[in-house]
């Protein structure tokens, strides 16, 4: 995708930045993410990506919108009710911006499918509410030396980490090697609609610094944010020796 006159004006705030300039805007509007969860991460991820020019973004999600989707979930209203996600997310993002090639996969990711669907893509977001799905896609990327770059929240909290996964990295088996025995999601726990926002925007800044090379990432890393405290902390996730990844 070449950068036009109506891409200059379009980005120019971006192209000014010292980090981004024109080089930077050019790998941005060439870049291929994918967003697997459309939810209430995966709404302020796909919307700040493709206001930032990201030329090529896939959508995975097989649900519908429901009415306990819209405090959070702030692509959708209450005419989408009923409307697979999928849809109505690209529907909003060609609004803001034609241009960006939107990719939907109207299903559920399943070590059946999940190769075929993130092949093409370089950048892996993972906005999922469930343990098994995250260890799937986890495990896949490792497989495929994928850059993955995940956000989970929870009642006043949320957490965003990324192994990349083209390097000698720990991985998220290292971090959590056994999924809990209480599955702890939104949909249990309850959700302060804000954190879903600021770990969506937290998880878009983290994919637009991978795809222009800002150094002092995340790799390898973990941000906890606490929306009662206000504090944002970050720790090292360390290799374990017993990984079932063997990292």
């Amino acid at each position: 995708m070449q950068l036009g006159l109506k891409d200059f004006k379009r980005f120019e705030k971006q192209i000014i930045l010292k980090n981004v300039g024109v080089a930077g805007q050019k790998k941005i509007l060439n870049a291929k993410v994918l967003i697997i969860g459309i939810g209430g991460l995966g709404c302020p991820l796909l919307t700040y990506l493709a206001a930032s020019g990201v030329g090529t973004i896939g959508i995975a999600d097989p649900d519908k919108v429901e009415i306990s989707n819209l405090n959070r979930q702030t692509l959708f209203s209450t005419k989408d009710i009923g409307k697979y996600k999928v849809n109505q997310a690209k529907l909003g993002i060609n609004r803001i911006n034609k241009k960006i090639r939107i990719k939907i996969f109207k299903k559920k990711i399943t070590s059946n499918n999940i190769k075929s669907i993130i092949k093409d893509f370089e950048i892996i977001c993972d906005g999922t509410d469930n343990f098994e799905t995250r260890y799937l896609i986890n495990d896949e990327c490792k497989k495929m030396k994928k850059i993955l770059i995940s956000a989970a929240i929870n009642r006043f909290d949320g957490h965003l980490y990324k192994f990349n996964f083209k390097k000698k990295t720990s991985c998220y088996r290292c971090f959590m090697p056994d999924k809990p025995a209480l599955e702890k999601n939104c949909e249990t726990e309850g959700i302060f609609s804000p954190v879903a926002g600021i770990l969506g925007s937290l998880q878009a800044n983290e994919v637009l610094k991978t795809i222009i090379g800002i150094k002092n990432g995340l790799d390898n890393q973990m941000i906890i944010f606490d929306s009662i405290k206000i504090n944002l902390r970050k720790i090292k996730l360390s290799f374990n020796p017993q990984c079932k990844n063997k990292c």
